[in-house]
């Protein structure tokens, strides 16, 4: 009979802030040798067992939804990401993945955001999914203003530096993949971030 020797919490803590500090799986391993000795193998799947709290919290000022969607790869694949953040502390809101970009999708990505944080103005660029999604659910949509559109992006640059990573270890090869992994993923990535900006204020 082999017994399982488990990794304390905070070694598995300090490892996965470890990683969305910036270091690969590799270096993690690295770094925790001196406390425990564990490959990049275990660090990828304390990141896809790590249950983060839901992303989404109710706040009391909320501005409007900053909105915007870029293509990251997923193994052999390329899907579309979504992100919502909001103006004032810069928090993102929401993080969802979809094989296609249309109005649908524009619409029940919003209505997520809806359905937690209330209605509010959305901010976007200028794909024309979004007022037709804004028109459908009843909300005031406007094109970005400079601020709104270089908070969006060095969000989503943000994000992209760490995805761009991510799956190099483990790329997804299987055929019809729900991309579970990439959403497991992406909540941490928020959680994370979101965690972050508060110890800043």
């Amino acid at each position: 009979m082999v017994s399982r020797n488990r990794t304390p919490s905070s070694y598995i803590g300090y490892g996965l802030y470890l990683y969305f500090s910036g270091l690969s799986l590799r270096r993690v391993s690295e770094r925790l040798s001196c406390f425990i000795k564990r490959n990049h193998v275990s660090v990828w799947n304390w990141i896809q067992k790590y249950k983060p709290k839901r992303i989404f919290s109710r706040r009391k000022k909320i501005s409007e939804f900053i909105i915007d969607e870029t293509l990251i790869k997923a193994g052999s694949e390329l899907v579309w990401l979504w992100v919502a953040i909001e103006p004032k502390n810069r928090q993102i809101l929401s993080l969802a993945i979809s094989k296609e970009r249309n109005m649908f999708v524009a619409e029940r990505f919003i209505s997520g955001l809806v359905k937690i944080c209330g209605k509010h103005p959305v901010s976007t660029d200028g794909g024309t999914w979004y007022p037709q999604a804004c028109g459908f659910l009843k909300i005031t949509h406007h094109i970005h203003s400079p601020l709104e559109k270089s908070l969006i992006e060095r969000t989503i640059q943000y994000i992209k530096d760490r995805t761009e990573c991510f799956d190099d270890y483990f790329p997804c090869r299987l055929k019809n993949c729900t991309l579970k992994h990439v959403r497991n993923w992406l909540n941490l990535f928020v959680d994370y971030h979101n965690k972050e900006l508060k110890t800043l204020k």
